[in-house]
Formats: C-alpha cells, sequence, structure tokens
C-alpha cells in the first residue's frame, strides 16, 4: 500500500474511483456506451426529445412567417419568455465552467468525474440561450448586425451602450473558449476510441477528430500547458458573463431592476442552477451508463453541498433586496417588491422561494445528501425554481412608474412551446453527445485512482 493510500484511508477520504478498477477497466467501461448499439432507452429518451425539437423548430419557422404577434408579449413586458430563456440557459451553462476552470486551477481531484458532461452541458445550454437571444429581437435574419464588422451600411455601427451588444460579445466569447477547453480534454480520449475502434468508419471518424494524438509526452505537456492558459482564461468568465447578462436589467431604472446586488446575485444564482442540472443528468448518467464507480457518491456529495451554498447565498439576496427597499424609503422601490410578492404575480414568487431556498436545506443532512432520489428531485425542484426567478424578474414590467401603463402579461401556446421546446433541443444534444462520446474523462479520470498494492510491479 502507498502513503498516500494509506493517508486517505487514515483520514476516511473515499476514493473518486470506486470498485477496484484497473487502468483498462477504466477505458472499457467509459468506452462502452460509445461502442455498443444504443439501448432501447436511449432510443426513446432520444425519439421523445428530437420530437419536441422538430415540433420547436416547426413552431419558430411559423412565427418567422407570421410574426411575434403570437405570443403573449405586450407594452409593457416586451420581453416575455424568450429573455427568461435565455437568462435561465445561460445560467446553467456556469456550473460547466466553473467545474472545468476554476476546480481545475485548484487542483480538485472529484472534478474529473463530472467536468465532461458539465462542459457539454455548457455549450448545448449556451446555445439554445443564444438562439432565445437571437429570437427575441424580432427580426432573427438580420441577427448579424450585432456584430461590429466592416459592413455597406456607411456610418450605421452597433450601439455598444446597448446591454444587448454586451451580451453578444459576453455570449460569444464563453461560448469560444468554452468549445475550445471542452475539446482539447477529449482530444486523448477520442484517441482511445480511435485505437479500440473495429469499424473502418468508426476508426476513420475518430482519426480526423483526435488530430492525430499519440500520447507522447511532448503532447501531453503542451496539452497541460494549454488547459492552464484556458482554465486561467475561463475563470473570470465565470464571473464576467452573467453579470453582463444582469446589466440587462441593472442599467435601467425600473425600480426592482436598478440595484447593484444584481451581478453577484445573478452569478450565484448561476452556478446554483448550473450544479443542480449536473446533478440532474449525472444521476441519470451513473444509472443508465453504469458508471457508479467513476460517478461517486463522492462527487454528487460535493455538488450538493455548493448547491446548499449557493441556495443560502441567493436566499440572502431575495432578503437584501426586500431590506434595501424599505430602507431606502423609496415609494417605487417600495412597491415594485411589495408587489413581486403580493401582486397579480404573487404566486409565481413564492414558487420561487419555496424551490430555491426551503429545497436546497435538506443538504444539511449527509444522509439526505447521499440520497439519490432526494437529490435527484431536489435538482428538478431548484431548476423549476430558477426559471420562476427569471420570470418574477421579468414580470417586474407588468407595473411600473405609471398605472395608466399597466398591463398582464398572459403566455399563450406559442410561448410554452416555445419554453418545452429549449429542453428539447438541449436533451437533444445531450444525448447524441452521449452516443458519439465520452460522458467521463478516461484520461483525467486515471489520474485519481486510488493506487493499488503492487502496483509498482
Amino acid at each position: 500500500m502507498s502513503i498516500a493510500q494509506a493517508v486517505r484511508d487514515k483520514l476516511d477520504i473515499p476514493d473518486l474511483v470506486t470498485g477496484g478498477k484497473s487502468i483498462k477497466d477504466v477505458t472499457v467501461d467509459i468506452a462502452k456506451p460509445n461502442e455498443d448499439f444504443p439501448t432501447k432507452l436511449w432510443w426513446n429518451a432520444f425519439s421523445i426529445a428530437l420530437t419536441i425539437t422538430l415540433i420547436d423548430v416547426a413552431i419558430i419557422g411559423y412565427l418567422f412567417y407570421e410574426g411575434l404577434y403570437l405570443l403573449g408579449i405586450n407594452n409593457p413586458v416586451g420581453w416575455g419568455f424568450f429573455v427568461v430563456n435565455f437568462v435561465f440557459w445561460i445560467g446553467i451553462g456556469h456550473a460547466g465552467t466553473l467545474i472545468s476552470a476554476v476546480l481545475f486551477l485548484f487542483r480538485q481531484g472529484w472534478r474529473t468525474g463530472i467536468n465532461r458532461a458539465a462542459e457539454a452541458m455548457t455549450i448545448f445550454a449556451v446555445l439554445v440561450a443564444a438562439s432565445n437571444l437571437i429570437l427575441h429581437v424580432g427580426r432573427p435574419w438580420v441577427g448579424f448586425w450585432l456584430f461590429p464588422y466592416p459592413n455597406e451600411r456607411g456610418p450605421l455601427w452597433v450601439n455598444f451602450r446597448s446591454p444587448l451588444i454586451w451580451d453578444t460579445f459576453a455570449v460569444s466569447t464563453y461560448l469560444s473558449i468554452s468549445v475550445v477547453f471542452w475539446y482539447l480534454g477529449l482530444i486523448p480520449d477520442l484517441a482511445s476510441l480511435r485505437d479500440r475502434a473495429t469499424e473502418t468508419w468508426r476508426k476513420t471518424l475518430y482519426s480526423i477528430l483526435s488530430f492525430g494524438w499519440v500520447g507522447s509526452a511532448k503532447s501531453w505537456s503542451h496539452l497541460e500547458i494549454v488547459s492552464m492558459i484556458l482554465a486561467a482564461l475561463s475563470t473570470p468568465l465565470v464571473l464576467s458573463v452573467h453579470t453582463i447578462v444582469s446589466f440587462d436589467f441593472a442599467v435601467s431604472i425600473l425600480p426592482g431592476w436598478h440595484t447593484t446586488i444584481f451581478p453577484p446575485y445573478f452569478v450565484a444564482g448561476a452556478i446554483f442552477s448550473g450544479f443542480a442540472m449536473v446533478v440532474t443528468l449525472m444521476v441519470i448518467a451513473r444509472e443508465v451508463f453504469n458508471l457508479k464507480d467513476y460517478i461517486t457518491m463522492k462527487h454528487l456529495d460535493n455538488m450538493n453541498k455548493i448547491m446548499m451554498v449557493t441556495g443560502l447565498i441567493v436566499g440572502l439576496a431575495y432578503g437584501t433586496e426586500f431590506f434595501i427597499a424599505w430602507y431606502s424609503g423609496n415609494e417605487y422601490e417600495g412597491f415594485a417588491f411589495w408587489n413581486r410578492a403580493f401582486g397579480p404575480y404573487g404566486w409565481a414568487y413564492f414558487i420561487m422561494i419555496s424551490c430555491n431556498v426551503l429545497s436546497p436545506q435538506v443538504f444539511w443532512f449527509r444522509k439526505l445528501r447521499y440520497n439519490i432520489p432526494v437529490m435527484f428531485i431536489a435538482s428538478l425542484v431548484v431548476n423549476v425554481g430558477m426559471w420562476f426567478e427569471r420570470f418574477v424578474i421579468m414580470m417586474t414590467l407588468n407595473r411600473d412608474f405609471l398605472p395608466s401603463s399597466w398591463a398582464m402579461y398572459t403566455p399563450t401556446l406559442f410561448d410554452y412551446a416555445m419554453l418545452i421546446g429549449t429542453f428539447g433541443i438541449f436533451f437533444t444534444l445531450f444525448l447524441l453527445w452521449c452516443r458519439i462520446m465520452p460522458v467521463i474523462a478516461i484520461a483525467e479520470v486515471k489520474t485519481v485512482m486510488p493506487a493499488k498494492e503492487g502496483a509498482h510491479h
């Protein structure tokens, strides 16, 4: 037994890979879902997700043809579900960058079992978010006008003071770095799948995707250096992207929006919802793909702890908003928050409080943090609550300074279809990815395996 393993046993530190696996077992087990024919369960899930996606695409096409009047948006609520969905999905994508970059810089070994799926989740969530951002402008076919490129429109350039432009820069930067970081980490694993492939088409596909990786010491050294640089670049994005998204609201003069607490509050909420989605996906993956030895209870326990902490931060932000609204003595600010809790959308506010503040409290108890059904239900409840948080913030628009301009926002069937469609697109992409690429980082998991007696032989 190694000294490191003896110390782990003495301190009762759980192993991040269980089941007495060998190096070969890791490759075989993780590559199995990519090499075997899809299961009936996968086909059923993919069929449902793809059907929802196709319906969503058809509805988007119909909206292009008819116009946005089919939705419930009105004056003053001119954004509706599109921006609610945009902020929600950008938040979902935050856990991927946190697990990939921040935990990588701090050398947290437990990230290796979940980082690959979290990175993929980030990319798909950001793509879904960006589609909602483009659609809500009303003329998505001229969405390329958002980019400040040399053009034929003379002196007409984008308005750099517009939060919509800030979102464009933030989201495109975030997506670019996330894709590069995700793909670089995939290359050694794709080479493993290439070397194991028996069919010609599969070997050709993975040969192209792995860029001729040979696994030399020089290659690993270069990969480590580039990963470190990208992690250092990505870490500020965890804070900056959702901060910039919060500016969509905070830079306005609307009561309930014009507040400095929005940036940290939005960042904490994004990490909160992102980790909840990672827990949801990891619980499913470990059961469906038989990966319980690699996505262990220790991984899930750590994520549940982060959910609990960020849930407390979000709850503190909710209380702080109400306190400042009262303490400021501003009657407009005070009414905005009274209306948020006790106005026509008060039901949504109390759903938000119940889901985001109360449900994570179950994780104070170790027994419940290690209970799969409890954590799975809690992760779903948290994301329901985080969607309602964005809905509640958006509904501040319905009652502003002038009672004569007050109006109710009532979503139509098209709004609900677009909301459900975002989940269809996300899960279609995620399920396809699970079939083509490893759900867990094969090479990285091998670095945190427990030392075996006699392994030096």
